[in-house]
């Protein structure tokens, strides 16, 4: 099957970086670009005309929030709620998990339908792990894995597994550590990637993503290291993304979180390290934290790091500076973590952050930024063939209409994407090849019980959060509302 699509504007790909073309064309057959620019003269099998649209690469989100959203109740809390949010000593001691199977399984349909729908067409996934018995296992993954075979997805999947939790005696957050069950993770996460490697005609790939390096040890980091160099996949830890996992690491190692997994061997090509923004020089380093160069282990190692504007917003913290990351030579790549998981809403919250976090309004540039959502992420990934609409590569593109009445004019195509648009706007996806969103809805799955089941999810997770904490308060003590309900 041989489909063009004709569009105000292409952006496609030559002499290494994007180009925008006006009035132009993109045709593949099944899921191979054949074409990009005007003029086509070959067979056509299908003819689609979006119009005044867009017609852009699949954003690549190397953190994709698989999973209802939490940010609504747990980003806000003072410190007379906060600890409640976290489990109790005896919650640790004897708990289930919260959701059953069935449940589990739907929520990663959900959050998956959604990531589809804004437009992003190959994810790398994170998940709380706080309403489980212990973190991710095998069955999650392999059910994740058909949910992403089901709608179409492109995926990059694997088990979390940790060694510690934290908790609390309702004073402090400490962390409990069973190293047993990291090692047991870590195997399990070797399982999966050897069983689903390939799956759904490549779409799938495996990735090793422990969770954050305070809830590793040094054994599961070293092991993990080895296991993603022996089997050939990226892999993901969380790590310098906030001071009191700082204080931690500098208690147990002496080292600050990017200078330690530089001393293990840990950080390399094809390694991702989300929000990575406390080192020194930041604002918000205490000075006793010491001084160095981090950012250099990060380039001189090739390690990538995932900017995810969204939840660093909602969470008090902020990457300083995007720009001073790439000029030292570190790929930066884009993550939503958050929901909805709307990659054009990140890049704009993006250049608001960085603009007024350096006081300079040419700071985090539109075209840098987009490049971060697609190109430098595929390349971070070993994938030439994503990120960029060119001959031989992946038919992985998205369509967004500029005909909507809330846009108003547009200019700059790529600057109106990201100032005036969002992912609402995105009304078709295309997945090697295949259609995946058509009038902004999900056409290869039934979707029409989401919302009713996602709001049973969510309201069966904030119920359970009584049951956790440590003063075991009511909801509306833990949760209150922002005004009184009449």
């Amino acid at each position: 099957m041989i489909t063009r699509i004709k569009a105000a504007f292409i952006i496609g790909y030559a002499d290494g970086d994007h180009r925008i073309l006006p009035d132009a064309e993109l045709v593949h057959e099944d899921d191979t670009i054949l074409f990009v620019g005007r003029g086509y003269t070959g067979p056509i099998d299908r003819e689609i005309d979006a119009g005044l649209s867009i017609v852009s690469p699949g954003f690549i989100d190397l953190n994709a929030l698989a999973d209802i959203d939490h940010a609504i109740f747990d980003s806000w809390h003072g410190a007379d709620t906060r600890l409640g949010l976290l489990w109790s000593e005896e919650y640790l001691r004897d708990h289930a998990p919260v959701f059953t199977p069935e449940q589990e399984r739907f929520r990663r349909e959900f959050a998956l339908a959604q990531v589809a729908r804004n437009g992003i067409t190959t994810l790398m996934p994170i998940a709380a792990e706080s309403y489980l018995d212990w973190c991710e296992d095998y069955d999650d993954l392999a059910n994740t894995a058909s949910a992403v075979e089901a709608i179409g997805l492109r995926a990059y999947l694997g088990p979390s597994y940790r060694t510690h939790v934290p908790y609390t005696d309702g004073e402090r957050v400490l962390l409990h550590e069973d190293e047993q069950k990291g090692l047991d993770g870590l195997a399990e996460a070797i399982r999966f990637a050897k069983d689903h490697d390939g799956r759904a005609d490549g779409r799938i790939r495996a990735a090793l993503l422990p969770a954050r390096i305070e809830t590793q040890t040094e054994r599961t980091l070293r092991l993990t290291r080895q296991a993603a160099d022996e089997l050939g996949i990226p892999v993901r830890l969380h790590a310098a993304q906030g001071l009191s996992e700082v204080e931690t690491m500098l208690a147990r190692t002496g080292l600050r979180p990017l200078p330690y997994l530089h001393s293990i061997g840990f950080l390399a090509e094809r390694t991702f390290i989300p929000h990575a923004w406390t080192v020194p020089g930041h604002r918000h380093m205490p000075p006793e934290f010491g001084d160095g160069d981090d950012l250099a282990l990060l380039a001189e190692s090739g390690t990538s790091v995932i900017f995810c504007p969204i939840p660093s917003a909602h969470y008090g913290s902020v990457l300083e500076d995007y720009d001073s990351y790439r000029a030292r030579g570190i790929r930066v790549v884009m993550g939503t973590d958050s929901a909805p998981p709307d990659m054009i809403r990140g890049l704009d919250l993006a250049m608001a952050m960085q603009k007024s976090s350096t006081a300079d309004r040419a700071a985090a540039q539109a075209g840098d930024l987009f490049r971060s959502a697609t190109l430098d992420p595929a390349d971070a990934l070993g994938r030439p063939d994503l990120g960029r609409l060119a001959p031989g590569c992946q038919a992985d593109y998205f369509v967004l209409d500029l005909t909507g009445p809330h846009l108003g004019p547009y200019a700059d195509p790529i600057r109106t994407m990201v100032l005036n648009a969002d992912g609402r706007d995105i009304n078709r996806v295309v997945v090697a090849g295949r259609t995946v969103v058509e009038d902004g809805e999900i056409v290869t799955v039934d979707t029409s019980d989401h919302r009713r089941r996602a709001q049973e999810f969510l309201d069966h997770y904030i119920a359970s959060l009584s049951l956790s904490d440590h003063a075991r308060r009511p909801t509306e003590e833990l949760l209150p509302p922002s005004f009184p309900f009449a």
